[in-house]
């Protein structure tokens, strides 16, 4: 009898168990809702693929992505106005105040490494490699760089046509900050745009072009445009890769990728679930569309930040802005 009994138990057990992993299981299959993310054009193919994998697993999830750029993204991000913001640069101490301001709080998330990419148009047979310096004369106003013989001589005596992001890309902030210098400007003649698709039309469609984008968008348009090698800080002529924006080797244009996720949103189930799956699988859509995976050790700690909902920014301190490499926020 014992027997008998301890096994009807041990089925009871089993029955309940798996209706409770069947429910579980049902109750992810029927998230509904919908989720609003803007923001970064270079982040947007990372997260348009998270999009579309998250979307086969949960079809009755809306998730918009927009790509105004990583300041537009922000600018609806600190006043509540979306889910998620896309950046490729760290929140600045400015916006997170407005967000303080706004009463949203937000959780950072990285999810990948770029090499910003410098590139010409194929037909361009000359440019074998540029220094920061050379970039800093194509690209600010206190540049004497008009012609390509400007840079080298032996280069041909033709204006350069310069094309960049739009100052509401972290693209465009970052570069300045690394190329222009903070108190330095742009050219004012730059044909600029927050998509970097038309950056991309750009530089095709003109022999003696220039423009720079993040990764992604040269490896998937390897066949239109031709990434010129960035002479780093050794004196090395490196191109973007897995290996060299990794090892560092690749600089100074290598740097990370985030999302940053409302707090008030994230207790959502559809929200959470979307942060989630994405840092699950951040690793291989980042190479999939052409960016480098960070270390394994920072994912872990940006999913345990996620899932403690820890707040704020590891790059604003005392409402200043902090610069560190992202293994050193992430540790």
């Amino acid at each position: 009898m014992r027997s008998a009994s301890r096994l009807s138990l041990v089925i009871a057990i089993t029955a309940v168990a798996a209706a409770a992993t069947f429910e579980s299981l049902n109750a992810d299959s029927n998230l509904k809702g919908s989720i609003a993310i803007d923001g970064s054009s270079t982040v947007y193919p990372i997260t348009e693929a998270v999009a579309e994998e998250f979307g086969k697993e949960h079809k009755e999830v809306r998730v918009t992505v927009g790509i105004s750029g990583t300041g537009g993204g922000f600018k609806r991000f600190v006043v509540g106005e979306i889910d998620i913001s896309d950046a490729s640069r760290p929140i600045k101490a400015a916006e997170a105040k407005i967000a303080t301001e706004s009463k949203v709080e937000y959780i950072e998330v990285p999810v990948a490494y770029d090499g910003l990419t410098v590139v010409v148009n194929p037909k361009n047979t000359f440019a074998d490699k540029l220094t920061p310096a050379d970039l800093k004369k194509i690209y600010g106003t206190e540049g004497t760089a008009k012609k390509w013989s400007d840079i080298n001589p032996a280069w041909p005596d033709r204006p350069i046509k310069v094309y960049s992001p739009g100052s509401d890309s972290g693209t465009f902030d970052y570069f300045k900050e690394e190329i222009i210098g903070k108190k330095g400007a742009f050219r004012p003649d730059m044909q600029v745009s927050e998509d970097d698709n038309v950056l991309v039309r750009g530089v095709t469609g003109d022999a003696d072009a220039i423009g720079y984008f993040g990764s992604a968008y040269y490896f998937e348009n390897q066949d239109k445009v031709k990434a010129v090698p960035v002479v780093n800080a050794k004196g090395n002529a490196v191109l973007p890769s897995i290996a060299t924006v990794r090892s560092g080797e690749y600089e100074p244009l290598s740097r990370p990728l985030f999302i940053y996720v409302n707090a008030k949103s994230a207790k959502r189930p559809e929200v959470r679930e979307f942060v989630e799956f994405y840092l699950d699988n951040a690793e291989d859509l980042s190479k999939e569309v052409g960016y480098i995976p960070l270390p394994d050790e920072v994912y872990d700690v940006a999913e345990k930040n996620f899932k403690a909902s820890k707040l704020g920014s590891a790059y604003v301190k005392d409402g200043k802005d902090v610069s560190m490499p992202v293994t050193k926020a992430f540790q």
